[in-house]
């Protein structure tokens, strides 16, 4: 396919800086407990790290154009560490001559994404990692990953969060971190061409709106629409004003 960049009408980023204006100095920055749990909710999605040699590793959000929000918010969450370019692009299928609008942010390499490669690429290939068990521990984490690749089906009100093509054995892991961390019960389904995927079923799916609900952001809450625990109920019953 082929790529065109489409300039963007304002290239601005949340809170008035110019998008990709200048490079940071960002390896002495620390996480904080959200941006890591964005962080990892992102690289267990569809966040992507390039390695560019030495210690340090880049981070590429790429989401549809009509995502453009969600990817700016993911961006700005992760200010202190996605300092970089935010692109809006068109690619055109060279056959249908389809055009498919997408934007895309691109943060400047830093020693942190160097750390999350080891992680996360342990052999070149992206994986879930061994240490999920530490790094999926905040709700806000899983909310980020089901941002990107849940998906609801309203008749049955069954929800599945896709982990791709994966080994079986990773998606065992998957299934046992969110079962134990946030005392859920999906199940493992092999999804053939689209790869494992836990599997909530009516009742987990509403569980899930109770662990998560409240950290999704309004664009997406279609895919669990819920009233979760901690907010709507809560302000339904006047209990939070």
């Amino acid at each position: 396919m082929r790529l065109i960049t489409v300039e963007p009408p304002q290239t601005r980023g949340v809170g008035g800086n110019t998008v990709g204006s200048r490079e940071q100095r960002i390896e002495s920055i620390g996480l904080t407990a959200r941006a890591r749990s964005v962080l990892i909710g992102t690289l267990l999605g569809d966040g992507r790290l390039q390695p560019t040699g030495g210690r340090r590793a880049r981070l590429r959000l790429e989401h549809g154009r009509d995502q453009a929000e969600y990817l700016l918010w993911k961006a700005d969450e992760l200010s202190g560490i996605a300092a970089g370019r935010t692109t809006y692009l068109d690619r055109v299928h060279p056959l249908t001559r389809a055009v498919y609008r997408y934007v895309r942010h691109q943060s400047f390499a830093s020693t942190i994404y160097g750390e999350m490669w080891k992680v996360f690429y342990p052999q070149g290939k992206k994986r879930i990692p061994d240490q999920l068990p530490e790094l999926l521990a905040e709700p806000l984490a899983l909310a980020v990953w089901y941002m990107d690749d849940g998906y609801f089906f309203p008749r049955e009100r069954e929800s599945y969060l896709y982990l791709g093509t994966v080994s079986t054995e990773e998606a065992q892991t998957a299934q046992a971190v969110v079962a134990t961390n946030f005392a859920l019960t999906p199940r493992v389904l092999d999804k053939r061409r689209k790869g494992y995927a836990l599997y909530f079923s009516a009742r987990q799916a509403r569980a899930l709106a109770d662990v998560i609900g409240a950290h999704l952001l309004p664009y997406f809450r279609y895919k669990l629409p819920f009233d979760p625990v901690t907010t709507d109920r809560l302000l339904k019953s006047g209990t939070v004003r």
